[in-house]
């Protein structure tokens, strides 16, 4: 194929055999670098839209946690109904929260260039949610994998899950020790 190749080449083109082989592997070289660049340009690109999801998931929990802890000590119900009230506000926060980190994965999966999710996925929002929430949770059941860039958002969110439902634990610990009775 190489002796044809060349000997077309140099009919064609009037390319010497080593010419020839410069000249491809020129062109080779230029696209490899093409492909460098776009790849680190996807990169940044997904380091910054994975930055300001996670930026926005935290500055939310962050305003649901100070006004849970606001609108708790307002309340004259009982303490088990303050505790009940600032879990359901926290799993509220947390529902949220997964769901922000589905709609980019939804967004990302269907757009072109981020990777995607395959496995026991069909590619409906409703799959994503699933997703997120193992992922968020770090349950992880792994019946859907992350491909591509995508797969950095996915560590993200893990990390980003670990950090906020921590926080909300520590959260409903004080709270429990500010109203739970003693005994």
């Amino acid at each position: 194929f190489e002796k044809t190749t060349q000997s077309w080449a140099v009919t064609q083109f009037g390319l010497q055999p080593l010419n020839f082989t410069r000249c491809i592997l020129h062109s080779w070289q230029r696209r490899v670098s093409v492909l460098a660049v776009e790849h680190h340009v996807n990169l940044l690109n997904a380091t910054l839209i994975n930055g300001l999801i996670v930026a926005v998931v935290v500055l939310i929990h962050h305003e649901v946690l100070i006004n849970l802890s606001g609108l708790l000590s307002k309340m004259r119900q009982s303490h088990r109904f303050r505790l009940i009230a600032a879990v359901f506000g926290v799993l509220a926060a947390h529902t949220l929260q997964v769901w922000i980190f589905a709609g980019a994965f939804y967004l990302m999966h269907h757009a072109e260039g981020w990777g995607e999710l395959g496995g026991n996925f069909s590619g409906s929002i409703l799959d994503c949610v699933y997703f997120s929430f193992t992922t968020f949770t770090t349950v992880g059941y792994g019946d859907v994998e992350p491909f591509g860039i995508l797969r950095f958002l996915t560590g993200i969110e893990a990390l980003s899950g670990l950090v906020l439902i921590t926080w909300s634990a520590s959260f409903l610990f004080v709270e429990m020790q500010r109203y739970w009775p003693t005994r």
